[in-house]
Order: structure tokens, then sequence, then C-alpha cells
């Protein structure tokens, strides 16, 4: 059985934007871009990326913005 290999892409801003026009057909603002680049990290699958900022509209604006 071959292995499947899954390719990571950096987690940056142009990445986002990207796959949010791609999925949402709309782009995403700031504190959603900052809460997506601290969970994720880095670097992440295209899978991830595409669960994430979907995952990331439906949230309540108290659990993206952090506390000052």
């Amino acid at each position: 059985m071959p292995r499947v290999i899954r390719k990571t892409i950096p987690v940056s801003e142009l990445n986002l934007s990207k796959a949010a026009m791609r999925l949402l057909g709309q782009r995403l603002v700031s504190p959603e871009v900052q809460y997506i680049q601290r969970t994720l990290g880095v670097s992440a699958t295209q899978e991830e990326l595409d669960d994430k900022v979907i995952a990331v509209r439906k949230m309540p604006w108290a659990k993206l913005v952090l506390p000052e």
C-alpha cells in the first residue's frame, strides 16, 4: 500500500486570504486571520487550513480576540 504524503503549506495571510475567497467567497478580517495563525502555527496541510477557515466564521468573537 503506498504511503500518502501530506504537503504542508505556510499559514500566511496570503494563503488564508486565498482559502477564504475559494471557500467563503469573501475575505477574512484581521482577528480571524490572527486566530487561525495562533491555533495552526507556522505550517499546516491544506485540509487543516480549509477546515479552520470554515470553522472560524461560526465562532463567537469572544473566542477570536485575545483579552487585553
